[in-house]
C-alpha cells in the first residue's frame, strides 16, 4: 500500500520483487517476466538500470518520444480484465478494512469471471 498522493512509478521495484513463480510445464519455475510493458509514467533511468540487472527486459515509453497508442495492443487485456472485476461493486468501492478479504473478494471474482467465461 502507498499514500494516497505519490507516483506510481516509486512502486514499480516493489511490485515486480513481489511477482510469485510461475509453473511452467517445462523446465524450472520463473520468478520473474522475460519483459515489462509500461507506460511513459515509469521513464526513468533507473527502473531501466533495474530491470536489466534483474534480467527483464524494459518495454518502456520514452516520453517525448514515442507516442501513446503503441502500448495500446498490449494493455487492452489489462484494461479488459479491470472492467470485468469492477463489475463487482465490492471490489470496485473498497468495504473491507482488511487486506485479506479485500483479496479474498478479489479472487472469487476472478474465479467466477472464468467460471462466467467458460464455454457452455
Amino acid at each position: 500500500m502507498s499514500a494516497a498522493n505519490t507516483h506510481d512509478s516509486t512502486l514499480l521495484q516493489p511490485m515486480v520483487s513481489a511477482i510469485p513463480a510461475v509453473k511452467s510445464r517445462r523446465g524450472p519455475r520463473r520468478r520473474k517476466p522475460g519483459k515489462l510493458r509500461a507506460d511513459k509514467g515509469y521513464d526513468y533511468d533507473k527502473h531501466r538500470q533495474w530491470l536489466r540487472e534483474e534480467g527483464i527486459v524494459p518495454r518502456i515509453a520514452r516520453r517525448g518520444i514515442e507516442r501513446n497508442d503503441r502500448l495500446g495492443r498490449y494493455r487492452w487485456k489489462i484494461e479488459r480484465t479491470i472492467a470485468w472485476l469492477t463489475g463487482y461493486r465490492r471490489l470496485t468501492i473498497r468495504y473491507e478494512r482488511h487486506a485479506e478479504h479485500f483479496a479474498g473478494f478479489l479472487h472469487l471474482a476472478a474465479a467466477l469471471t472464468c467460471y462466467k467465461k467458460l464455454p457452455k
